[in-house]
């Protein structure tokens, strides 16, 4: 049994001492706005807060924006929220009633005219949203909004959880730095990259917030993070150090939840580099990866070992057998490898490979380092490169092998959404390059299928290709884990979708 411990404080202090220099804010309370103010500390910065763009859904988090669709997180069932009722029976025609009463921050009110232009606009600013929605045509008539699709496609509903798809008023002049929205609070100021101030809208349509006003930071340093929950600088504290939660437990009225998500933490691979181009170098990799290990040094137990994208209480979740470290090198010396001189080589050329991490997740650069490690042993020489925002940079370059990403695999209890966005040719999060004809057929029927079971079936077989081809391999299922002051804060829910945070019933206590 090996021992990682050092090795994880080697880590943590490397972290810290690379983070020194891109903090974010540690919002601090002592210039509260009069009456209910509440500060949320988050470990994503933005620098901006365009709905349409933003992959950090900080406008819909903030409470700032809304969709048409929202996620049940009790029943996982897709509900109307700004749309009132939907119907869609061939799954290429849509008919979508807007509700009635609801006016965005600027006192407009919302109807179909307005939403239609917002979701022109969605489409045409991200190719991503114009994938996923494949929308044809789209006619508004009072409160009456008709899409049509490109082709049948019978979740086309659910894609409009997505925040990306969230409802502005796109006649405002600044949407990057002030959106105006329909949620309970509206923007007061935003500072790029450190926070911003949401204050409630007295006229919200589902009754006015019960706070005030809010700020919402961000800072990347989970240990920083930590300090300032225990130091009273802020109320919430999303995703604290791992390390410190018995320290917090401990601390009087503190509370920490600690809830399972559809989140996978996963290696992805470059599949248009030479080196991974070859199925054995990429199962050797996989192979390598000691996750009940990882779970339990780097997590302390909050994750649980992943196989496969999806959790496996879904009920399109396959389950594998899990190779061991010692068949990596098997599976490279079927891919020519052999170690020679301690250098596992091919042909005389080492095996070198470049990984991504990056801190906003610090449990990510850890299980690098512990990756890193563990193929050094059997010759494989591992160069780590930190990196800021993973989906500009992976989707911008191809000069890496392998990145430790986290990601949303099923937020809305289907596996629709990260099936296309990751393995679809069209896919915004297609960073390894996948370009698999059968994969792409299997999930285009998914999207023309309406039935759930065969649906599950469909998701399935996409996940087994995945598995068989090893197009990406996965880590762990990651918990959330939110750490706030329960003398102070009321009616906080941490939602295993991550989308909704800011809420109008989120309140505090009375001093």
């Amino acid at each position: 049994m090996r021992t990682f411990q050092s090795m994880i404080l080697v880590g943590l202090l490397a972290g810290a001492l690379m983070l020194t220099g891109c903090q974010g804010s540690t919002a601090t309370k002592e210039e509260e706005t009069e009456g209910k103010h509440l500060s949320f500390l988050y470990n994503f910065a933005t620098n901006s807060l365009d709905p349409h763009v933003d992959s950090s859904y900080v406008p819909l988090r903030a409470g700032i924006t809304e969709t048409l669709m929202k996620l049940d997180e009790e029943k996982l069932t897709v509900t109307p929220w700004l749309a009132e009722s939907f119907e869609g029976e061939d799954g290429q025609n849509w008919t979508i009633h807007i509700r009635e009463g609801v006016t965005f921050h600027n006192g407009k009110a919302l109807d179909a005219d307005a939403v239609k232009d917002s979701l022109a606009r969605a489409v045409k600013e991200s190719v991503a949203v114009k994938n996923a929605l494949k929308i044809k045509e789209m006619k508004a008539d009072g409160q009456v909004l008709k899409i049509q699709t490109t082709e049948p496609f019978p979740e086309f509903i659910s894609e409009l959880v997505n925040p990306n798809t969230a409802i502005i008023d796109v006649s405002e002049e600044d949407i990057i730095n002030r959106p105006v929205g329909t949620g309970p609070f509206e923007l007061s100021s935003f500072s790029p990259g450190s926070k911003l101030e949401v204050e409630r809208y007295k006229d919200y349509w589902d009754g006015a917030a019960k706070l005030d006003a809010v700020t919402f930071a961000f800072n990347e340093d989970a240990s920083a993070r930590t300090l300032a929950l225990k130091s009273g600088q802020v109320d919430i504290v999303y995703r604290p150090e791992v390390e410190s939660l018995e320290s917090l437990k401990g601390e009087k009225g503190m509370v920490v939840d600690s809830t399972s998500t559809f989140r996978v933490h996963q290696m992805t691979m470059n599949m248009q580099r030479e080196e991974m181009k070859d199925v054995n170098v990429r199962r050797g990799i996989d192979a390598l990866i000691d996750r009940k290990e990882i779970v339990d040094t780097i997590l302390l137990g909050h994750a649980e070992p992943a196989i496969g994208p999806f959790l496996p209480s879904l009920p399109f979740a396959p389950s594998y057998e899990e190779d061991g470290q010692e068949d990596a090198v098997a599976y490279l010396k079927k891919a020519g490898y052999t170690i020679k001189d301690g250098v596992m080589q091919k042909d005389g050329n080492p095996l070198s490979l470049t990984l991504l991490t990056y801190s906003a997740r610090a449990d990510l650069p850890l299980i690098a380092q512990v990756f890193q490690s563990d193929a050094k042993k059997i010759g494989i020489s591992v160069k780590i490169r930190q990196i800021d925002v993973p989906e500009d940079y992976m989707g911008g370059n191809r000069d890496w092998d392998l990145a430790t990403y986290s990601n949303l695999t099923a937020p809305r209890g289907d596996a629709g959404y990260y099936l296309n966005a990751t393995y679809h040719p069209k896919g915004a999060l297609n960073f390894s390059g996948a370009e698999e004809p059968e994969l792409t057929s299997i999930i285009d029927e998914l999207n023309r299928t309406v039935d759930q079971e065969k649906r599950a079936e469909l998701s399935e077989a996409a996940a087994d290709y995945v598995h068989d081809h090893m197009i990406n391999s996965f880590i762990l299922h990651p918990s959330t884990i939110v750490a706030y002051d329960g003398d102070r804060v009321k009616n906080w829910v941490t939602t295993k979708s991550e989308y909704y945070m800011i809420t109008n019933e989120l309140d505090v206590k009375e001093p």
